[in-house]
């Protein structure tokens, strides 16, 4: 079968339009997440990103830590290696992560890999066991419980992506963090930043008048934005 992360992945499909420009959504995005890591995570130490793309996100916590990156797509790895050049890449699966001795870093991330994986829980495990005691989870996935899946249906953002096999309940992912002696500390969202959601608004209306709270989370790095009032699950979670 063939490896759908290939060096395609990041210029075709959900990402064909996507800008990768300062300033852009993207850009935005992976500063917000590496906010919430120094925020919430501790102040030191080794931070591994899951499913790490490009690197675009451990960028921003070179300064702090030693990064980590894994992937299974061999070419996001050679531009995260350009990208980072201070980081470490390992080219591992999400649902094997063997190569990592027990408790060795303090931050995990996994921004929006979990829903690509066919065996998710045995993942958050793996994450949870190369997380130190005290260590904390960053993750993100589609959020099943957002109000806007039921009014865009099959053009809800999470369905876009043909390679998200695994799109499940808020209440089934946190009890995966459960099992793997993960203590959910903070669950929230990050808005509904994918227009159209009505037919009689500009799309740029929308993004104002829908995305603004969304935007303004992620410019001062809160976590605040209730479950279902975003399209994300965004869960900080502490290794028990």
């Amino acid at each position: 079968m063939k490896n759908p992360f290939d060096d395609s992945y990041f210029s075709s499909g959900p990402y064909a339009t996507v800008s990768f420009a300062k300033y852009s959504q993207y850009w935005w995005s992976n500063r917000f997440y590496a906010l919430l890591a120094r925020r919430h995570g501790p102040k030191m130490g080794r931070v591994l990103e899951v499913g790490c793309g490009l690197g675009h996100l451990l960028t921003w916590l070179t300064d702090r830590y030693e990064v980590f990156g894994s992937d299974i797509n061999e070419s996001a790895l050679v531009e995260a290696r350009r990208n980072v050049p201070q980081g470490q890449f390992a080219a591992l699966s999400a649902e094997d992560l063997s190569a990592y001795p027990d408790a060795h870093f303090a931050i995990v991330i996994a921004k929006h890999v979990v829903e690509h994986l066919p065996h998710p829980e045995q993942a958050i495990s793996e994450m949870g066991r190369v997380l130190s005691p005290g260590g904390l989870l960053l993750m993100a996935t589609p959020n099943l419980d957002s109000p806007m899946r039921a009014r865009k249906k099959e053009k809800w953002v999470g369905y876009k992506d043909p390679t998200h096999i695994s799109l499940l309940p808020p209440s089934q992912w946190l009890d995966y963090l459960r099992k793997a002696g993960l203590r959910p500390r903070r669950v929230f969202s990050d808005g509904f930043w994918d227009p159209p959601y009505v037919s009689f608004l500009p799309v740029k209306l929308q993004k104002l008048i829908f995305g603004g709270p969304g935007g303004l989370q992620a410019i001062l790095g809160w976590s605040i934005i209730p479950l279902r009032m975003g399209e994300s699950l965004i869960v900080l979670a502490e290794k028990t």
